[in-house]
C-alpha cells in the first residue's frame, strides 16, 4: 500500500476508530522492546548512579578551584 493510499484510507476513520488504531499501534511497539533483566536493571543504575556521583565531585571540585582564584583575584 502506498502512503497516498494508506493516508486516504486514514482519512476515512472516525475519532475513535483513530485513537483505537494509534494504542494498537502503541501496543505493537512495546512488544517488539526487549526489556533488560532484573541484574541488569540494577547493574545499569548503579553505572549510573556512579558516574553522576564522579561528575558532581568533578563540578564541584571544579566549582571549589574557581571560586578561591575569583577571590584572590577580586578580593
Amino acid at each position: 500500500m502506498t502512503d497516498a493510499v494508506a493516508s486516504h484510507e486514514e482519512k476515512k476513520l472516525g475519532l475513535f476508530a483513530r485513537i483505537g488504531l494509534f494504542y494498537r499501534q502503541i501496543i505493537s511497539e512495546l512488544r517488539k522492546v526487549v526489556w533488560p533483566t532484573r541484574k541488569q536493571l540494577s547493574t545499569y543504575t548503579a553505572v549510573v548512579l556512579v558516574f553522576v556521583s564522579f561528575i558532581i565531585a568533578v563540578v564541584s571540585l571544579l566549582d571549589l578551584v574557581l571560586t578561591k582564584i575569583v577571590f584572590l583575584v577580586f578580593g
